[in-house]
């Protein structure tokens, strides 16, 4: 009796936890992707970042890999690479194995722009808000290390709503160092417009370890067919 009455207890638990997955999957019904900061070149002009995940509803696992040139903040020649797998993925699994599989089959890539993976970025800013706002954000943050303090704005246009929503975005920057000499950088280019991108948030802020380079980054909510997906970008400063 005892045993069975575990038993009982162990489906009733399981049935629990099951029902609110699914509420919490309603809630969202879309995909978020895991960001991995993949490191510089050794004279910071180059940074790589991936992400991963799995397509809703069709649980696919998907891989992407970005390869940015610093001082020009675009990617370099086909330094942006991404492969969906042809079948769903299989139960516990998060789509990271397509990830290491995208990164081995492009190490010439990485070995061409000699990205140290070792080489990450140091965090400035990391950001906790679970419901980051919709109409631009402004942080502050500091570099302990050069006594530098920072100031950023993100300033989002939207234009139309749903499928049909159209998006760009930049962000004022203003640094003060430890002396209290000002800069003043405006990063990003609000001339491109972004289909099916509804907000812009800052996700987090890196700094390449010679402290040359600012790196922020986007995370973006776009509209798909079964609700939104969060996906990454960077947007890049040389300081």
């Amino acid at each position: 009796m005892e045993m069975k009455g575990s038993t009982m207890l162990l489906r009733k638990i399981i049935s629990i936890v099951s029902l609110i997955l699914i509420c919490v999957s309603a809630l969202w019904a879309g995909d978020v992707a895991s960001f991995i900061d993949m490191g510089f070149s050794p004279d910071g002009r180059i940074y790589m970042f991936g992400q991963y995940g799995v397509l809703s509803p069709a649980l696919k696992p998907w891989a992407e890999i970005s390869i940015v040139d610093v001082p020009a903040n675009n990617f370099v020649p086909n330094g942006r690479i991404l492969y969906t797998h042809d079948s769903p993925i299989k139960a516990g699994q998060d789509g990271s194995g397509v990830f290491f599989k995208l990164v081995a089959n492009n190490s010439p890539l990485t070995g061409k722009y000699n990205v140290n993976f070792q080489n990450q970025g140091l965090p400035l800013y990391i950001s906790r808000d679970e419901n980051p706002p919709a109409n631009g954000e402004t942080i502050e943050f500091r570099d302990f290390l050069s006594g530098s303090a920072y100031k950023a704005e993100l300033i989002p246009n939207r234009e139309g709503s749903g499928q049909n929503v159209r998006s760009n975005f930049f962000i004022n920057l203003e640094s003060r160092a430890q002396n209290g000499e000002t800069k003043n950088y405006t990063i990003g280019n609000p001339q491109i417009k972004r289909q099916k991108i509804e907000t812009y948030n800052i996700n987090r802020v890196l700094i390449d370890p010679r402290g040359e380079s600012i790196i922020f980054i986007i995370e973006m909510k776009r509209v798909s067919d079964s609700g939104y997906d969060i996906r990454y970008m960077a947007e890049v400063q040389r300081l």
